[in-house]
């Protein structure tokens, strides 16, 4: 990946704070938690997972970025999903906590040259080193599927 590629993502990575509070401000609180079945998430869930994977994806970057042979520790996202108060938080809160870290994320991302890319940490669940090419290139698309899932919430949940 070059410089221009790394940029792009993260320039792409950049927008989905600003689209994240777009696709959720004012949405009355029985849109927000509205789930298509009891094992989907409501919207609110996903915030919080978007906040939650911020976390994590700083955590792990930050690992491969400067400590020697990292191992990434596994998450199961439903469970935190489940048991970490996703539906007692603020959307609003949220949304602000996601920004802040993705914020502080990049800071660290854009001083990336492309030879910084290989650095890698071990992932039990892929059995596999995972690089920080591979967060970058997530960075830049993680938001998009969770919005496009968003939309499709509040289109369903207006018929309900």
């Amino acid at each position: 990946m070059t410089e221009a590629e790394i940029k792009k993502h993260l320039d792409e990575a950049e927008k989905g704070p600003k689209n994240l509070a777009a696709a959720v401000s004012g949405l009355p609180d029985r849109v927000l938690r509205y789930k298509p079945a009891p094992d989907k998430w409501s919207i609110l869930e996903i915030i919080g997972h978007l906040a939650d994977t911020e976390l994590i994806h700083g955590y792990r970057l930050r690992q491969m970025m400067a400590d020697e042979k990292p191992v990434i520790a596994p998450i199961d996202q439903d469970a935190w999903a489940k048991n970490l108060g996703y539906l007692d938080a603020s959307p609003a809160e949220l949304v602000a906590q996601y920004g802040l870290n993705r914020h502080h994320n990049l800071r660290l991302l854009r001083r990336l040259k492309p030879a910084d890319l290989n650095k890698s940490a071990w992932h039990p669940e892929r059995n596999a080193n995972v690089n920080l090419e591979s967060i970058v290139q997530v960075f830049a698309s993680h938001d998009g599927n969770h919005l496009a899932h968003i939309e499709r919430l509040k289109k369903e949940a207006a018929k309900s």
